[in-house]
């Protein structure tokens, strides 16, 4: 994917404002510091973190794409999530949107708990409100999810690692899982539209698709409902499954991104514009996504009433 002059960016990554360890600024300099030149914020079903990214993005000179990653409902065991690139930090339906998803989030963190108590597993919700407290770079409280729940099982002596605990546990197929509020995939497309983005696939591989024929499939349905790209590397990615997702893209003249997937603390073996060691994408991707954009923004001008 390039060469030892390529400069390098990571298009898909977290902050405090959902279930990452880093603040904001702080991802943003150690994606400086990592050595790439360019940086998506890509928290999940909120914008809260953009502003705050993106002044200091500006502040050292680092290119910035404001972003969100939005849950879209999908059949068990696969999960579905679209990435909004370019999305306006202060679109009212997408801070609509994003309260309504946040608020289902929430709900469901204490059902998980009391199904694990059932279970045997005694945490509570303040233990695992402090691990997220715990793992925030400044201490600053962020959004509740289940790496957080997992960390406490650990703790708690319940399993013996996080993979484990989702493994058995807290996984779509898992004992303790319930699913939240999602959105369906078209009105999620149709949210990164309203808020002036570019929509992509994110982590084909997460759909779970028993064959490319399938997967080929549901990608046709979402470009149908307006899909603008696919996320062709992430860190669950391997290179044959990258493969076939660019040959997909180029069969439906899609935008192709990649990124880490960067949480922090959670995901201790992901790093930021590695991934596992298989992610490394070149900025001419953020080029062409920016290109992309400017294109749609472009016709959307022509496109409105004089």
């Amino acid at each position: 994917m390039g060469n030892m002059a390529t400069q390098y960016v990571d298009l898909h990554t977290h902050s405090t404002a959902s279930d990452g360890t880093l603040t904001p600024t702080q991802l943003v300099n150690s994606a400086q510091a990592a050595g790439l030149v360019g940086l998506a914020l890509t928290d999940h079903d909120s914008g809260n973190g953009l502003l705050e990214a993106r002044a200091q993005a500006q502040k050292i000179g680092l290119r910035f794409v404001p972003g969100i990653e939005i849950s879209a409902e999908y059949p068990h065991p696969g999960t579905m999530h679209i990435l909004g690139y370019y999305i306006d930090p202060l679109s009212p339906g997408l801070k609509r949107m994003s309260d309504i998803l946040l608020e289902g989030r929430d709900n469901r963190n204490p059902r998980i708990i009391a199904r694990l108590n059932e279970l045997g597993c005694r945490i509570t919700l303040e233990q695992v409100q402090a691990i997220a407290r715990r793992g925030s770079a400044d201490g600053r409280a962020i959004v509740l999810g289940r790496p957080h729940i997992a960390q406490a099982m650990v703790d708690a002596g319940c399993v013996s690692s996080v993979k484990q605990a989702f493994d058995v546990y807290l996984g779509t197929t898992g004992t303790a899982y319930f699913d939240k509020e999602r959105l369906t995939p078209r009105q999620a497309l149709e949210c990164i539209h309203a808020a002036g983005g570019l929509a992509v696939l994110a982590h084909p591989t997460q759909l779970r698709t028993e064959n490319p024929a399938q997967l080929q499939h549901v990608i046709a349905n979402l470009v149908e409902a307006g899909l603008d790209g696919i996320e062709a590397w992430h860190s669950d990615h391997r290179p044959q499954d990258s493969q076939l997702f660019l040959e997909l893209a180029r069969r439906y003249n899609l935008i192709t991104t990649g990124g880490s997937d960067f949480h922090g603390t959670p995901k201790p073996d992901i790093a930021l514009g590695l991934g596992r060691d298989n992610v490394r994408v070149p900025v001419e991707y953020l080029d062409r996504l920016e290109q992309a954009w400017n294109l749609q923004r472009a016709r959307q001008a022509t496109e409105l009433p004089t």
